[in-house]
């Protein structure tokens, strides 16, 4: 069980690293070309369909961070996981006291201030993103120590 719990939030974690480094160099800049006139519509289906891709993953990675403080895989100490779920309680955080409320207001209309922070302030959840990223691949490999 402790190892399926672990492949989960592998695949969930790296899923969400991909999908981070993609709208933080592709989608989030591109916001710049839409129209003024078709930003807030935009911006509605941007949150729209961005929640349907990674609200499961990201609930996903919560549950299994949490599970993986309790069962671990042989190998892995207390120490990643921990810090893998406070990674994740702070990717949390900044996307719902700070990502979320701008593209709430972005959804009014636009503002290039705006989309600016917006992309320079997701470098915090990219950030953390990759730290987890490599975090859960350290366990993974001391999961496979373990085998050898």
């Amino acid at each position: 069980m402790q190892k399926s719990i672990l492949l989960m939030n592998l695949a969930a974690t790296l899923t969400m690293v991909g999908l981070i480094w993609f709208v933080q160099v592709v989608h989030y800049p591109l916001f710049v070309h839409v129209s003024e006139a078709q930003f807030p519509d935009f911006e509605r289906d941007h949150q729209r369909l961005t929640t349907w891709v990674v609200a499961p993953l990201m609930l996903t990675e919560l549950v299994t961070a949490a599970a993986l403080i309790f069962w671990r895989p042989a190998g892995v100490g207390l120490t990643a996981p921990v810090v893998g779920f406070g990674l994740v309680v702070l990717i949390w955080l900044i996307t719902y006291l700070v990502q979320v409320p701008q593209h709430a207001a972005l959804s009014v209309g636009y503002s290039e201030q705006l989309v600016r922070q917006l992309v320079t302030g997701n470098w915090w959840r990219t950030a953390a993103w990759s730290a987890r990223g490599l975090l859960v691949l350290l366990m993974i490999v001391q999961t496979w120590k373990m085998r050898a």
